[in-house]
This record gives C-alpha cells, sequence and structure tokens, in this order.
C-alpha cells in the first residue's frame, strides 16, 4: 500500500475527489466573470513510480487588499490595477490569506481532516490564464513545498457547454530555476535554452469517487418500461422530450451529436488573434532595444576611437594620456526588456492553438460521419 511520501519523487498524475471538483464548480460560477480562488488540501502519495497527489478538500480565498498600495503612476499605467479580477487574481500569495490558510488548515487539522497544502486552484475563461499572476501564485506555492503542489485550471465558458474542462499544471524545474534568478534577457535564455513550451507542464488528471457512491451511481439507471408494442412519436417535440430517456440520469447525452460548429471556436480565434497581437507588440519592443543598442554602441566606437587618436598625439607630446574608459561616465547603454512577457505570451498562443484543434477535430469528425451517411455507396 502507498504512503505519505517522504523522499523527492517524480509527480506522475493528480487525483481529486468529486466533491472537491463540485466545489469548485459551485465557486467559479458564483464568482464569474471574477476569477475564483482557492487552496487544495490533500495528501502526496509515493509508490515505485512516482508521486500522486490525492485532493480531498478545499476551501475559497476571500478577495484581499494588495500588500503594497500601488502609485499613482502605476494606476495610470495600469488603469484601475486594484480591480476584483486583479485583487482575485493575487488572492493566493497575498500575506492576509497566507494568515488565512494557515489558520483554515490549523481548524482542519483539529477535526482530523487533511491539511496538507497540495496546491490552489483559479477559474478562467476560454482558456485565458497564462499570465504573470499565474506563474508568481504557482512559483509561490512550489519554492516552499519543494514542487510537491499543482495548480488546478477551471474553464467555466468551456464547462458551461456540457463538457468538463479541468486541468492540473505545475511549472517546470528549468522555469523555476530562471525565475528563481529573475533573469530573462536574450543571454540567460540562451545560456539556460528555455523555451515558451517549457514554462508549464500538464499532469494527468483522475476524478475518484468513494465505493459508496460509486455503487449509488451504477443503481440510478431504471429500465424503460417493457411494453409489448411501442407507440410511434407523434411528432420530432416527442422525440426531443422521450420521458424513458428524460429519467434515465446515465443515458446517453444526444446533444453531442449536434452538427453545428462548435461556438466557442469563434470566440477562441478572436483571443488568438489579440495574443497574437500582443506577441508582436513584445517582438516590437525588443527591436526597438537592439536599435537603440546599436545606435548607442556606435557613438561608444566613435568616442573610444577618437579618445585613443588623442591619446597618441598626448603620447608623442608627452603628455598625460586622458582615460580610455571614460564613456561608461558619459553614455548609458539601454536596459533590456524582459523577455517573460513574450514568452507567457507565446505559451497563451499555444494554449488557444490546442483548443481551436480539439475544436475542429470534434467538428471535423460529425462533418466526415454525415457525409458518409448521405452520399450513395461506400466512399474510399
Amino acid at each position: 500500500m502507498a504512503e505519505p511520501t517522504t523522499a523527492s519523487a517524480p509527480l506522475k498524475e493528480v487525483q481529486i475527489e468529486a466533491l472537491v471538483v463540485m466545489r469548485i464548480i459551485k465557486h467559479s460560477t458564483s464568482a464569474f466573470p471574477t476569477p475564483a480562488t482557492g487552496c487544495l488540501l490533500g495528501m502526496d502519495v509515493a509508490d515505485n513510480v512516482g508521486t500522486q497527489i490525492q485532493v480531498t478538500n478545499c476551501f475559497p480565498f476571500p478577495a484581499a487588499a494588495p500588500d503594497q498600495p500601488p502609485s499613482q503612476q502605476e494606476q495610470q499605467y495600469y488603469q484601475q490595477p486594484t480591480d476584483a479580477a486583479t485583487l482575485a487574481a493575487g488572492a493566493p500569495r497575498a500575506k492576509s490569506n497566507v494568515a488565512y490558510q494557515s489558520e483554515m488548515v490549523k481548524y482542519l487539522r483539529e477535526v482530523n481532516v487533511d491539511a496538507q497544502s497540495v496546491g490552489w486552484y483559479i477559474s478562467t475563461s476560454m482558456g485565458n490564464f497564462v499570465n504573470q499572476n499565474f506563474i508568481e501564485n504557482q512559483f509561490f506555492y512550489q519554492k516552499v513545498t519543494d514542487e510537491k503542489t499543482v495548480a488546478l485550471v477551471f474553464d467555466v465558458g468551456r464547462s458551461s457547454a456540457g463538457s468538463l474542462s479541468l486541468k492540473a499544471y505545475r511549472l517546470s524545474p528549468s522555469f523555476m530555476a530562471s525565475y528563481r534568478e529573475g533573469k530573462f534577457n536574450t543571454e540567460a535564455i540562451q545560456k539556460s535554452n528555455l523555451r515558451y513550451q517549457d514554462i508549464l507542464v500538464e499532469l494527468p488528471l483522475q476524478i475518484h469517487n468513494s465505493h459508496l457512491l460509486t455503487s449509488f451511481l451504477h443503481q440510478l439507471p431504471q429500465p424503460p418500461p417493457t411494453k409489448n408494442a411501442l407507440d410511434f412519436p407523434s411528432s420530432i417535440v416527442d422525440l426531443t422530450h422521450d420521458p424513458n430517456i428524460s429519467s434515465n440520469p446515465l443515458a446517453p447525452n444526444l446533444d453531442h451529436l449536434d452538427l453545428s460548429i462548435d461556438p466557442f471556436m469563434e470566440k477562441t480565434c478572436d483571443l488568438l488573434l489579440d495574443s497574437i497581437e500582443a506577441h508582436q507588440t513584445e517582438q516590437n519592443n525588443a527591436q526597438y532595444y537592439q536599435r537603440s543598442l546599436a545606435r548607442e554602441q556606435t557613438k561608444i566606437q566613435a568616442w573610444q576611437a577618437k579618445r585613443k587618436q588623442e591619446n597618441q598625439l598626448r603620447g608623442q607630446q608627452k603628455q598625460p594620456l586622458l582615460d580610455e574608459n571614460e564613456w561608461t561616465k558619459l553614455f548609458k547603454l539601454p536596459q533590456e526588456p524582459s523577455r517573460l512577457e513574450s514568452m507567457l505570451v507565446g505559451r497563451q498562443v499555444e494554449q488557444y492553438a490546442r483548443q481551436v484543434d480539439g475544436f475542429s477535430a470534434v467538428v471535423s469528425g460529425k462533418m466526415f460521419g454525415v457525409r458518409g451517411t448521405m452520399l450513395p455507396g461506400d466512399i474510399a
């Protein structure tokens, strides 16, 4: 039998109780469109293969004020940095919520409930979660617990269509090392060989039910009443509202056979275009830095050449030479912007592309199925 781990072992999957999933869904839908955040409790269990994180309980975070109030210049630049969405996104690492989490864990431990923090959760819409707040929150958890924590992302928009969208992520070890150093310039990225694909690692997620609940679910389906002859439906409405199907909770959902294109695909494509424009803006900033650096280096080289000529003349005249490193006081090289935001935007573009790929795959399969039933004969 697996026991709680004490040694460092790689994470292989995340197991979450169905009751925890329902709590996350309720909290996220009630707070929508504001992001909902909360703490995950459970334990990490190790075996010969790796470590499994078991999430058995959760509780929401209250909206907290920022630790440091923003200046007037920051308020003008960010345009309301202390709105509800910003406060909710930064709640997991706020000092007030850290104390709140410690107090909740203390009370839960007194009633013999799993009180080990194994991560946090956040709600989003259309997969828009890869940003600075998400990275800072997950880094805050992983640096404390030695990477034995995960972040659960619940997509409210996608789940509202009837398909549960809940995924588990954590920061990769290479990105953790780079983020700990705080250097995301060109030289540091080339040295570490860090790519935007290496920011997040997705873990397999498994929803677990108790044996009692599983037995109850197996007893729910009831066979339709037996009749010698079934009555023909009088209209199409009778087919849609069949009482036998509606009374069966675990009956197949015929809505998945709808041939209409997924309505979320258009919205995702719009968000994808916005992310591409943001990535282009970051590239323009990097190119502007390269041009400014080239201009300053040209000026420095011209000044150094002139200073060398002056020192040659002064040497011939047996005069003291001038300092050739004085250019450090006269010229100021532009500071290279951080490439972290560009990498995050690139990872967000990849997230949108995966969603479009998933949407189009489902629609394409339906279209090919309809084509095969409408055309006569076999299709090669």
